[in-house]
C-alpha cells in the first residue's frame, strides 16, 4: 500500500511540478513561427498524471493526440496519424519547443491562456457568403471557391477555400482593422491567410505561408455574379479534371497490402463488383477527410456488392516502415482494402491509365464490368458543409446506380 501511494504521489508531482513551473494541465495559447509568420496555436491538455490527453484546437474543432507524455519538465505529444509531434519544455509558466516531423519542424511558444483582448478599432467589413478567387493554378484551374461565414456570439469568422484537389480545412480569425487574418494549426499542420476588402467590392486573398510571389501578394476574389459579369470562368468541375486513356479497358491495379500480399483487380473478390479505387496517402489532409466517408459507404453497401480499394502513395521513409499509414487505418477504423502503391512521385507511373491525374485524393468509380464510369478529383470535407453534403449525396446516388446494374457474365466483363 505504501508503495502504491508513493508511486501515485510521484506521478502527480510530474503534473503539478511545484510553484516554479506550474501545472501542465489546461489551455495553452501562443504562436508557431512558420516561414517568418506567426500562426496562432491553441493546445489543450487534460487528464491526470498517468493519463494525459492533449488536443490542438481550432475554433470548435479538435485534433486529438495519440499519446501525451510529460516527464520532469519535458512534454512530448504525438499525432501518429500524421507522424508529427510537439516536443516542448515547461519553464516559468511557458511551453517552448517545436512541432512537425523528424525532418521539418516549426518553433512554437505557448503560455497559459488568459483573457483575450478585444478589438476596439473600426467596424469589421461584412464579407459573409460565397466568393470566387481568380487563379491560374498548376492543376489548370481558373478559379477557387471561397466561403466565409460568421461565428455565433463572437466577432470571429470561419473561412474555407475549395480547390479542385480539396479544401484548406476550416480557417478561423477576426478583423484587425484592415483585413481578416484567418488560420488553423492542426495535426495536419499550419495555414494562414489574409482576406482584405477592396474599394471595388472585391477581396484580396493572400496565402501568408507561401513563398510564391503571386499568392503572397494576393489573388482577387469576386462574388460569383461579379465573376460572371466579367466573363471569368468558374471553379473546375471535379468530375472533369481527370479522365482515362481508354474507357473501354478495365481499370487495372496490382499492389501489396501491409502484410505484403499482392491484391489485383483480377482477384475473385472484385468479380462483378462495383469498385471505388481511391488514390491517396496518409500524409494528405483531404484524404483524412475522405476516409471516414468511404468507410461509411463500405459499411452501407458492401453487402450489396461494393468493394473499396485505397491505393496509398507514401514518402520513401514511410514505405520502409509505414507506421503513419497503420495509424491512419486505425484512426478511422478502416475495414476496406488498403494497398501500398509506391512513392508520391510515382503516381502517374503506377496508374498509367489516368490522364491529368494530379489531385490528392482522386477516386475512380468502376462499374460491375470493371470499367471506369466516373472519376472524382479531390474531396470537399466537413469544413465546407454545403459542398460536402452535395458530394456525399452525389457519390451515394452514383454508387446506388452502379449497384443497380446487372452483374455481367465473366466473358462480358473481360
Amino acid at each position: 500500500m505504501k508503495l502504491l501511494v508513493g508511486l501515485f504521489l510521484l506521478s502527480t508531482s510530474l503534473v503539478a511540478q511545484g510553484s516554479k513551473h506550474g501545472t501542465i494541465l489546461g489551455t495553452w495559447m501562443g504562436n508557431a513561427t512558420v516561414h517568418g509568420q506567426q500562426v496562432p496555436v491553441t493546445l489543450e491538455i487534460s487528464g491526470s498524471a498517468n493519463d494525459l490527453h492533449a488536443a490542438l484546437r481550432n475554433g470548435p474543432e479538435s485534433s486529438p493526440a495519440s499519446s501525451t507524455v510529460f516527464t520532469g519538465n519535458h512534454l512530448l505529444i504525438t499525432f501518429n496519424y500524421y507522424a508529427k509531434t510537439i516536443d516542448a519544455t515547461l519553464a516559468n509558466g511557458r511551453l517552448d519547443g517545436s512541432f512537425g516531423t523528424a525532418s521539418a519542424r516549426y518553433p512554437i511558444s505557448l503560455s497559459s491562456a488568459g483573457a483575450v483582448s478585444a478589438y476596439n478599432g473600426p467596424l469589421a467589413k461584412n464579407i459573409e457568403g460565397d466568393w470566387e478567387i481568380a487563379t491560374n493554378s498548376a492543376k489548370g484551374e481558373a478559379a477557387w471557391q471561397l466561403r466565409v461565414e460568421p461565428q455565433p456570439h463572437s466577432s470571429d469568422v470561419k473561412a474555407v477555400i475549395q480547390r479542385v484537389d480539396g479544401d484548406t480545412g476550416s480557417l478561423y480569425g477576426q478583423w484587425n482593422g484592415q483585413s481578416y487574418k484567418v488560420s488553423h494549426f492542426s495535426a495536419a499542420g499550419p495555414a494562414l491567410y489574409s482576406l482584405t476588402p477592396q474599394a471595388d467590392g472585391t477581396l484580396l486573398v493572400s496565402n501568408m505561408l507561401r513563398a510564391d510571389v503571386n499568392e503572397q501578394q494576393g489573388l482577387v476574389a469576386r462574388r460569383p455574379a461579379q465573376a460572371r459579369a466579367a466573363a471569368l470562368p468558374g471553379p473546375t468541375d471535379p468530375t472533369q479534371q481527370t479522365t482515362v486513356k481508354d474507357p473501354s479497358a478495365r481499370f487495372a491495379f496490382s499492389f501489396p497490402n501491409l502484410d505484403g500480399k499482392v491484391i489485383s483487380n483480377t482477384d475473385p473478390q472484385f468479380d462483378g463488383k462495383v469498385v471505388i479505387v481511391a488514390i491517396g496517402g496518409s500524409w494528405c489532409p483531404n484524404c483524412h477527410d475522405e476516409a471516414p466517408f468511404l468507410e461509411s459507404l463500405y459499411k452501407q453497401f458492401h453487402g450489396q456488392g461494393l468493394e473499396i480499394v485505397n491505393l496509398s502513395f507514401e514518402e520513401a521513409d514511410q514505405l520502409k516502415d509505414p507506421q503513419r499509414l497503420r495509424a491512419f487505418i486505425a484512426r478511422y477504423g478502416l475495414t476496406y482494402t488498403v494497398l501500398v502503391a509506391g512513392e508520391t512521385e510515382q503516381l502517374n507511373e503506377k496508374i498509367p491509365q489516368g490522364v491529368n491525374l494530379n489531385c490528392w485524393p482522386t477516386s475512380f468509380f468502376l462499374g460491375r464490368d470493371g470499367r471506369v464510369k466516373e472519376i472524382h478529383a479531390g474531396f470537399a470535407g466537413p469544413a465546407n458543409p454545403p459542398a460536402h453534403d452535395a458530394l456525399v449525396h452525389e457519390v451515394t446516388e452514383l454508387v446506388e446506380q452502379l449497384l443497380a446494374e446487372p452483374v455481367p457474365t465473366q466473358s462480358a466483363s473481360r
